[in-house]
This record gives structure tokens, sequence and C-alpha cells, in this order.
């Protein structure tokens, strides 16, 4: 094997590490602000699979491409919609369904 490859196979574990390390760290108040982070770098992610589907070199670059297209398309979608309904949490209730809760 080439040594660029096993150099890139152990930087590609030690991020799954560190990130796992990182995220289990994380108190429940940052989960969303951490939330939308991700989606900013998820939307980065879209770009280089645009990239790399786009630029065709060979046809498994163009699968993966795709895929991590699709795979990045659906983190940004759930994402957001994550983020917003845990925004709707922190929003007042409304003066409707206040008066319900009383009686």
């Amino acid at each position: 094997m080439d040594s660029s490859i096993l150099v890139s196979i152990y930087i590609f574990v030690l991020a799954i590490f560190v990130g796992f390390e990182v995220i289990t760290k994380v108190p429940p108040l940052l989960h969303t602000p951490l939330m939308s982070g991700s989606n900013a770098i998820s939307g980065i992610t879209i770009v280089g699979a645009l990239i790399a589907a786009g630029e065709g070199h060979t046809g498994l670059s163009a699968i993966l491409g795709m895929l991590a297209l699709i795979c990045a398309t659906i983190n940004v979608v759930g994402g957001f919609m994550v983020t917003d309904r845990m925004l709707e949490m922190f929003k007042p209730a409304k003066k409707d369904e206040q008066e319900d809760s009383k009686s």
C-alpha cells in the first residue's frame, strides 16, 4: 500500500476518535448551536461533493460524489429540521394555548 493512503486512513481514524470525544462532552444547552455549526460544515461538504461529481475523472468518482451529495443534503435538511424544532421549545406559548392549558 502507498504510504500516503496509510497516512490518510490514520488521519481519518484519528478524526473519528477526536470527534466522538468532543461531541460526547458537549452539554445539552449547546446542542442547538453545535447543530447549526455542523449544518454549515455539511454545506461545505455539498460544495465538495458537487465538485467531485462534476469533475467526472472516473465513473467511480462521479458515483462517490453523487453519494456524498445525497448524504450531505440529507444531513443539512435533517439538521435544519431538528434545529427548528429545538428552537420552537424556547418560544413563548401563544395566548390561545395558554388559555386552553388553564381550563
